[in-house]
């Protein structure tokens, strides 16, 4: 019995839609949060954690009614065309909802940023003028006790050991340290080295505090209008989530759910790929182009709807995985009567049943704990990756996009060899192996990646590469370890469970993320991924049940063939 890649592939459509979305989502909310309203990093993580707030209480709610569902296009089609549909109706009105506000914004960060070097002064809300000099010595102090306004560790380590030092690059922003003008590759004058590693990040956090107390405040309007749209649309998606990664179990023997699970993501990665194209291209030509984004994400949503269509037939599908299973005597159902793991007959031992079914249930809470840890440490990561690139290491958006689709691209070569991985050493070991590049990964930007330099891009999109890689193959095999505990009828329940999960995870981290980053500084944030994603993996080690099976013999004369062996 073999994968029919193919086949799984085209299941995987109904993944690529969801990817498509919530790739542009992750990477282009935060921005347009950003840019168009100053907010603070916790309150922005609040409402980017708002969709799988929702997320919890939907995602088991659709799953468990797409079990129930029964049509002529089968339990799950329904949901996935209708809640694209209203998906895409309605996604657009998300940057449409905040171009007034965009507008200003972008206004008074274009004053700020352009006159500070010439004498920028500020009013405060007592009427004192600030000059150059006070404003960059007020950046100085704030950097004491958040690194977003003046890393001062980063300072020291570059010889700039006084408020005197750093004074003498902010207010000299055309002048090398020899005094020299700074100049650009074409021979024109522009702001030094200097002036953009240690000084233009904490202005940048000035600019959005600005935006945030002069524009947001006096017109909350915007907001609640922005956050309406929001959340109707979000509301949209949580209605086929569940549906769309239910059917791939659906039409899938148990022993090659962890292989068939590379491919849905193979298929949600070519989505992800495609939605990277769209915002990269588009931010590179226009920082602000949120509308034509969205636009474009809503098209390649629609056209891989109809490519769903075209190529799966549901109905027929799960009759073909029926025939396969009856063929190779396996259940997708819970084994009955009930068996150990060594294959030994426990149907008239009472005390062995009940002690297995607790035996599982711990290990399915252990699981969905330790996915729950897992989330928590990547979310926060994925959240907040394009704020960042753009206010920490002060690289464009494009340009982050580029590294963020680098790493997907990459990475993308080690789906099919994971889903191999899991037959080989277990789903179980394969999952820890995937934490633990992450944890790496996360250490190595949070003490090699976290300031600006000529050589930041390339150490950080490396590092994000191994985070990558530890991200396929964990998300190929946690799936499969939860639907391998299911029963046909409650494969929407056991993917609503662990959504609620992974959901629960990603609507608390962004805030705490976030609560984190400005108390601390944004580097801090991979330091406590770190630490969510270690008490995943001392969770994952308690975990005995769910993982990968060997896949049975055909007939009894093979079976006999492989005692032989």
């Amino acid at each position: 019995m073999k994968l029919d890649y193919i086949k799984t592939l085209k299941v995987g459509t109904a993944f690529a839609i969801i990817m498509v979305f919530w790739t542009a989502y992750d990477y282009v909310v935060p921005l347009l949060l950003e840019n168009a309203y100053g907010l603070s990093n916790m309150w922005r993580g609040f409402i980017m954690g708002l969709d799988n707030l929702l997320s919890l209480f939907l995602l088991p709610l659709f799953g468990k009614l797409s079990d129930k569902t029964n049509t002529k296009y089968g339990k799950r089609t329904p949901y996935i065309v209708l809640g694209t549909i209203a998906s895409v109706l309605l996604m657009v009105f998300v940057p449409v909802s905040a171009n007034g506000q965009l507008k200003k914004a972008m206004a008074l960060r274009q004053e700020i940023t352009q006159t500070w070097v010439d004498g920028y002064t500020y009013v405060d809300d007592s009427g004192k003028t600030y000059d150059a000099e006070a404003l960059y010595t007020m950046l100085f102090e704030k950097g004491k006790e958040n690194s977003d306004y003046c890393d001062h560790a980063y300072l020291k380590l570059n010889g700039i050991d006084s408020l005197d030092d750093y004074l003498k690059i902010a207010l000299n922003p055309y002048k090398n340290p020899d005094g020299s003008d700074s100049l650009n590759k074409k021979g024109e004058i522009t702001l030094s080295d200097g002036y953009v590693k240690f000084v233009k990040p904490g202005i940048n956090t000035f600019a959005s505090n600005q935006v945030n107390n002069t524009i947001t405040m006096r017109n909350a309007g915007s907001l609640a209008a922005y956050m309406v749209v929001l959340l109707l649309v979000l509301i949209a998606m949580a209605t086929y989530r569940s549906p769309a990664v239910a059917l791939m179990p659906d039409v899938t023997p148990k022993p090659l759910r962890s292989q068939a699970n590379a491919m849905i993501n193979l298929a949600g990665g070519a989505g992800g790929a495609i939605s990277f194209i769209i915002y990269t291209v588009v931010l590179l030509i226009n920082p602000t182009g949120y509308i034509a984004i969205f636009i474009c994400v809503a098209a390649a949503m629609l056209a891989l709807l109809a490519a769903f269509l075209l190529l799966v037939k549901e109905p027929k599908l799960v009759e073909e995985c029926r025939v396969i299973c009856e063929e190779y005597g396996i259940s997708n159902d819970e084994d009955m009567p009930i068996k150990s793991d060594d294959g030994a007959l426990l149907s008239g031992n009472v005390e062995e049943v009940n002690k297995l079914k607790k035996a599982k249930l711990t290990s399915f809470i252990l699981i969905l704990a330790s996915i729950f840890m897992w989330f928590m440490g990547y979310n926060a990561v994925t959240s907040n990756l394009s704020i960042y690139i753009t206010r920490t290491l002060n690289l464009s958006a494009g340009l982050g996009g580029v590294i963020s689709g680098v790493s997907m691209g990459i990475s993308a070569i080690a789906f099919i060899p994971v889903g191999y991985l899991a037959v080989k050493i277990g789903r179980r070991k394969s999952i820890m192996m995937g934490f633990a590049f992450a944890v790496v990964s996360f250490i190595l930007v949070f003490f090699f990646a976290a300031n600006p330099g000529s050589a930041v891009i390339y150490l950080f999109t490396i590092f994000y590469l191994i985070a990558g890689f530890g991200l396929i193959i964990a998300n190929v095999n946690t799936f499969p370890m939860v639907v391998e505990l299911s029963s046909t009828d409650s494969v929407g329940k056991y993917t609503g469970l662990y959504y609620t999960a992974t959901m629960s995870a990603q609507a608390i981290t962004p805030f705490i993320a976030g609560i984190v980053m400005d108390k601390f500084g944004n580097k801090y944030l991979f330091l406590y991924s770190t630490i969510c994603v270690v008490i995943a993996i001392l969770l994952m080690v308690f975990v005995k049940h769910g993982d990968s099976k060997a896949v049975p013999p055909k007939s009894k004369l093979e079976m006999l063939g492989a005692g032989d062996d």
